[in-house]
């Protein structure tokens, strides 16, 4: 059975109540589902969705199986191989998970999960606290700038990239297009209701590294950013 993004989201909320999760899970849906239709997948855009919903399945409860509890869950809710597959490949070389990302799909999740939250936490520090007026060169330079949302991951980043093929600058192109296509990312200030001036520098430091086992998910300055 292969669910419907509604469908996926109301099994994402069996084993997720924190806004953070939630809305993380419906933003790389929905950069999913602009990817699909931008690799000449457009027929698969309702799998693709589904897939981005549902990669963190885990996450909440279960941080320090990520990607392996998930698994579990999905098949004895009988959900198509697939998608089993698509989703735990993210975790590859991070978690426990034997599957690599090999078919556009899961490329492009393992590539972009992890850059919207380094984007989430960029668009935050803008004035305009929306993802719209974000550049290349901007991200760039929050990519280049370590101690900037250190918790994630610019090697898993640019090995993402190198999978697809893609200069750098070409993932955060396209990224950065498919959030503004997402409705919950964050588009300023009534959507992000959280004024850059007040988030703390420290807390740009701890953006969560999501997938290299941590013992619990840390909430950061990208939780904010794309809170609905």
């Amino acid at each position: 059975m292969v669910p419907t993004p509604e469908e996926a989201f109301e099994l994402l909320e069996r084993y997720n109540q924190d806004p953070f999760h939630l809305t993380h899970g419906r933003i790389v849906g929905e950069v999913l589902r602009w990817y699909a239709a931008d690799m000449g997948h457009a027929d698969e855009a309702d799998l693709w969705q589904t897939v981005g919903i549902l990669h963190d399945l885990d996450f909440e409860r279960w941080p320090e199986e990520h990607c392996v509890r998930e698994e579990q869950l999905m098949r004895e809710a009988g959900i198509d191989e697939l998608v089993i597959r698509a989703c735990c490949s993210h975790g590859w070389g991070l978690t426990g998970t034997p599957y690599e990302p090999e078919s556009d799909l899961e490329k492009i999740l393992f590539a972009a999960d992890e850059l919207t939250g380094l984007i989430g936490a960029a668009v935050l520090m803008r004035p305009s606290k929306s993802v719209d007026d974000l550049t290349v060169k901007s991200l760039k330079k929050k990519f280049k700038d370590k101690k900037f949302a250190a918790g994630c991951s610019r090697d898993v980043i640019q090995q993402g990239a190198d999978r697809l093929g893609w200069d750098l600058a070409t993932l955060m192109e396209k990224t950065i297009e498919a959030m503004r296509h997402s409705p919950s990312a964050p588009h300023g200030d009534e959507a992000t209701g959280t004024d850059a001036a007040d988030a703390p520098a420290d807390a740009v430091a701890a953006a969560p590294a999501q997938h290299a086992g941590s013992a619990a998910p840390t909430r950061s300055v990208a939780s904010s950013a794309t809170q609905a």
